[in-house]
């Protein structure tokens, strides 16, 4: 689950593009915009967002495999957290303090104490959480085990599978004064030990061992004398165990051993030599993100005190750094993939993927889409929709060419199968790959090398932009006569992700909206350092750089001015993230003129209510088992109801730096639906929370009686629907 994507970490004030790259002293030119005190400052309001994850763990109704899914999700979240928002906030602390405070809202080296405290905080209701959750487990008979709680028939098998398993992957490397840490890779667990001999209690070595994951898994599962019982122990347990066996050669007997982890700034710089392709560059910073400065230390609070002050200083962290002391289990992400070993856990029926009722009945999905236009929605209906579009253009004989993005593809990509068949059947493929997907990088840079040996045609964007578009259009030659289809989406074109995301995906064959898409891709084949220009001539998509800012501010501006009149005006706005200052204030404005502004934020929220609204803002988080990923913009415009759907948080990072699009909803049964789905989302009173200035996450008020629990809610309305 990555929500934090941009390295410029306020998003509220405004920052030129090349702002890390500067020479420090050239900084006192920069000109940045101040930032008052009725906004939230984003990595506060970020910090509330994990809050609500980990409040999904703490709910008892919540199936105890989703509970222990949202505690590694919680995890995962903040070790991004770490390595993105806290990095930029320690760089920023480089520069001078007092001209950077107002535009973070406080100065960095506050916020960074701030931050420091909710974590502690979080991380305290996290351990508390996950003691619960084991005591809901153990009525299961789950049990998580540790070295010193085996049995004999257990201690044998440990000992075998660290023989035959384990052991070639372990490496120890021995700690010592005057020699430099070795490196630690980032994202990895490590185990600290401390060795002694009984007869000199003095004297202690020190050791640490990285837990090879990646090669053995995380959970080993224990033979146990009860079919019902299931007994499962973690790898570094395994190796704990077996400690006296891997240094036997050098005569310790005492060990104690205690796991840690360490997180670093994970951005990296891409050079600017004109002479090196991307794809060099983004390999070379995917490289040295290794030397990214500790930006967290996480350690068992148990963990040998001497040990402790050691690693501290040989890692260099000091009282400035988050230091951060736990339980016994860290890099708690390896738990989304818990083993499954609960009691058989049904999907209820009404939750599991469907068809969209078009093309149920077998008709070809190219067919339906250039009569009419269709509406996915996911988990809800079935992707495999979007696969069969793509396999029947591969084999169409009519079919003469296919562009799409990419951003993230799932790791066994259908997509890419598809692609490459299509290739193969002698279509023109062409995929703009964006390289710079953060933590994608490497699997991006793999899939360049795959789709350019089948032939594919593969772009790489634009300088110092991001291609975060979600686009795809297909051409075929029917006597004579060019047809075009295609589809614009809110989330990447993952198959996996899919059935945990909710998103949507428009279907179409609309004309301008293919002359647009089409727009896209002539600027993507032929970049230019600022393609504004080309993007702003698209007549149906909302593009960015730039002109879906200036196209949103001007919908709220009749919104403010039909308010002004005495006349309804009514916005619904859903995005993961809203941090961008100027649309803030332009909310506050149609809020100040009694625009009715309606809020469906997933994470970032920096809007605060003031007490000059004519109508306050209301504004709602859901989260719950699918992740909430689409952005829709809904306003009412005199009864005309204009509703987009878009790949673009309202984040100046997506609407100044990066290729986004927005695309109408046009027919009006889809836009009816749309409108429809959103209002189930408003009167979610079982996960929704409420988003205030002090990010309470204070639950909908609910009614018993009548709970709506809007992902339920909308599998019930969509499997419902007539077309």
């Amino acid at each position: 689950m990555t929500f934090l994507k941009h390295l410029w970490f306020p998003e509220v004030c405004s920052f030129p593009a090349d702002f890390f790259t500067m020479n420090f002293t050239t900084f006192e030119t920069i000109k940045i915009t101040p930032m008052p005190q009725q906004f939230n400052p984003r990595d506060i309001t970020w910090l509330g967002f994990n809050a609500r994850v980990l409040q999904e763990a703490m709910d008892k109704s919540v199936p105890i495999h989703l509970r222990i899914r949202f505690l590694g999700i919680f995890s995962n979240n903040l070790d991004e957290f770490f390595r993105v928002r806290v990095a930029g906030l320690k760089r920023a602390m480089d520069f001078k303090q007092k001209l950077l405070a107002e535009s973070f809202y406080d100065a960095p080296s506050k916020i960074l104490q701030k931050i420091n405290k909710l974590v502690i905080h979080q991380q305290e209701d996290f351990d508390r959480t996950w003691k619960d959750v084991q005591r809901e487990m153990a009525k299961e008979k789950v049990f998580i085990k540790d070295y010193g709680h085996l049995t004999d028939e257990q201690k044998k098998f440990v000992v075998s599978y660290f023989d035959e398993e384990v052991e070639s992957n372990v490496i120890p490397i021995l700690l010592h004064d005057n020699k430099p840490m070795p490196y630690l890779r980032e994202k990895s667990l490590f185990i600290g030990v401390a060795m002694r001999r009984k007869e000199w209690q003095y004297e202690s070595q020190y050791a640490i061992i990285e837990v090879p994951v990646t090669a053995n898994g995380r959970f080993v599962l224990l033979p146990t004398g009860d079919k019902e019982q299931k007994d499962v122990m973690l790898l570094e347990d395994v190796i704990i165990y077996n400690l006296p066996h891997i240094f036997s050669y050098f005569g310790y007997d005492e060990f104690t051993a205690h796991c840690f982890k360490v997180t670093k700034d994970a951005e990296f710089d891409l050079d600017n030599d004109i002479k090196t392709t991307l794809a060099d560059k983004i390999e070379k910073g995917v490289k040295s993100r290794r030397k990214g400065k500790p930006t967290r230390f996480v350690f068992d609070k148990e963990m040998d005190k001497a040990l402790l002050e050691f690693l501290i200083k040989k890692l260099n962290l000091s009282k400035k750094d988050s230091i951060i002391p736990g339980q016994k289990i860290h890099n708690f992400r390896h738990f989304m993939d818990f083993p499954d070993v609960f009691k058989a856990y049904q999907k209820p029926v009404e939750r599991t993927s469907f068809i969209h009722p078009e093309f149920a009945n077998k008709q070809r999905v190219t067919d339906v889409i250039i009569k009419k236009d269709v509406l996915l929605t996911f988990p809800y209906h079935s992707y495999d929709s979007v696969i069969d579009l793509l396999r029947e253009s591969a084999m169409d004989p009519d079919v003469k060419s296919i562009q799409i993005t990419a951003y993230r593809l799932a790791s066994s990509s259908k997509i890419v199968n598809a692609l490459i068949n299509a290739v193969r059947n002698g279509k023109e493929v062409t995929v703009m790959l964006e390289l710079r997907a953060r933590f994608d990088e490497e699997n991006n840079l793999g899939w360049k090398e795959k789709l350019e040996l089948e032939g594919v045609k593969v772009l790489l964007g634009i300088p110092n932009r991001k291609v975060h578009a979600k686009l795809c259009v297909i051409k075929k030659r029917v006597n004579n006569r060019t047809i075009q289809f295609g589809f614009v989406s809110t989330g990447n074109f993952n198959e996996k992700t899919a059935k945990i995301y909710g998103d949507h995906l428009l279907m179409t064959s609309n004309r301008a909206i293919m002359a647009d898409i089409n727009k896209v891709f002539n600027v993507l084949n032929k970049p230019k350092a600022d393609p504004t220009p080309a993007l702003k001539t698209c007549k149906s998509l909302l593009v960015c750089p730039q002109f879906m800012r200036e196209k949103i501010i001007a919908h709220i501006d009749k919104e403010i001015e039909e308010a002004k009149a005495g006349r309804r005006a009514e916005m619904i706005i859903k995005v993961n993230s809203l941090s961008d200052k100027a649309l803030i204030i332009k909310l506050y404005e149609a809020a100040e003129a009694g625009v009715e502004t309606k809020m469906i934020v997933r994470g970032i929220y920096c809007a605060v209510n003031q007490k000059n609204f004519k109508k306050k803002i209301k504004a709602i988080s859901i989260v719950d088992e699918y992740l909430e990923h689409a952005r829709v913009m809904y306003f009412y415009n005199k009864g005309a109801e204009n509703m987009y759907i878009s790949s673009a948080d309202w984040m100046t990072r997506n609407l100044d730096y990066r290729i986004e699009a927005a695309v109408p909803i046009l027919q009006k049964n889809l836009k009816k639906e749309m409108k429809e789905l959103l209002e189930i989302q408003l009167m979610d009173n079982v996960k929704a929370r409420i988003l205030d200035k002090n990010m309470r996450n204070e639950y909908v008020e609910s009614d018993k009686k009548n709970q709506m629990r809007s992902q339920i809610e909308t599998y019930n309305y969509l499997r419902n629907q007539k077309y």
